[in-house]
């Protein structure tokens, strides 16, 4: 099961495109058994395939390196979140602490919450809003008398979920360069209509030519969209190139378990 989920999931984007391919070699077919083949293969057009290639190389390029920095951010999140449980249980287990007590099954919910945002079941303000609560705990913890430096540590680790938190959002929620996306939408679309109606001798050479490079661009093209926003979970799921939540899977089960 698990095996033919991975074999899916690494085929998913070709799916995707087929019918794409299967559209633009229909059309081929019938303009070449039509005679509306009009054009010679000239230079011209092989500079715009090509400069269509830079173009892709230069958005790849751009999209991974956001996409190595997002890929740190959920395991330095559930990080952050298990040094807050850790400080609140040591607390707990040191001090008998009520207030500590109180902050860890709150914990617990807020990482339930978390998951529901990533997936948009939940709205950023509302977690950031939950965020600001721990204060309330933080003050009761204080007012037992808990030693200030685990509150200090505890306060430097909410402000740094925060930060991930509003980092996540942003990524998400832009684009990587919209206009390049345009012109990389308006050249796909021309050396398609290009290939189609091209005269290259034989055909069915044409035609494979023709299926290799529309597959190539459109591959190209939903994998630098799926790169964009590697935290796209609620339409694909953890899967394809959205980054895993393994890590507050883990974590969340591991809390629960804890008597």
């Amino acid at each position: 099961m698990i095996s033919n989920r991975k074999i899916i999931q690494k085929w998913a984007l070709a799916i995707k495109v087929m019918p794409i391919v299967i559209l633009v070699a229909t059309l081929k077919f019938l303009v070449h058994k039509l005679g509306f083949e009009l054009m010679e293969l000239n230079a011209l057009f092989t500079s715009l395939v090509a400069g269509t290639i830079f173009l892709i190389g230069f958005l790849i390029s751009g999209v991974l390196s956001d996409y190595k920095e997002s890929e740190k951010l959920p395991s330095e999140l559930s990080a952050g979140m298990r040094t807050l449980y850790d400080d609140a249980y040591t607390i707990h287990k040191g001090k008998n602490s009520e207030a500590a007590l109180q902050f860890i099954e709150f914990h617990k919910s807020f990482m339930n919450s978390l998951i529901d945002w990533f997936y948009k079941k939940e709205k950023t303000q509302s977690i950031i809003h939950k965020i600001s609560l721990m204060n309330d705990y933080f003050v009761a913890l204080d007012n037992e008398g808990i030693q200030v430096g685990y509150i200090v540590k505890m306060k430097n680790e909410q402000n740094n979920i925060r930060k991930m938190v509003l980092r996540i959002d942003t990524i998400r929620d832009t684009d990587f360069i919209s206009s390049a996306y345009a012109i990389l939408e308006a050249m796909g679309f021309l050396i398609a209509f290009g290939l189609i109606i091209i005269k290259i001798e034989p055909f069915y050479a044409s035609l494979f030519f023709t299926v290799l490079v529309i597959f190539m661009i459109s591959y190209m093209f939903f994998l630098i969209k799926d790169l964009d926003n590697p935290f796209d979970y609620s339409a694909n799921g953890e899967s394809g190139t959205e980054i895993s939540l393994k890590p507050f899977r883990d974590f969340l089960e591991e809390i629960n378990n804890c008597k």
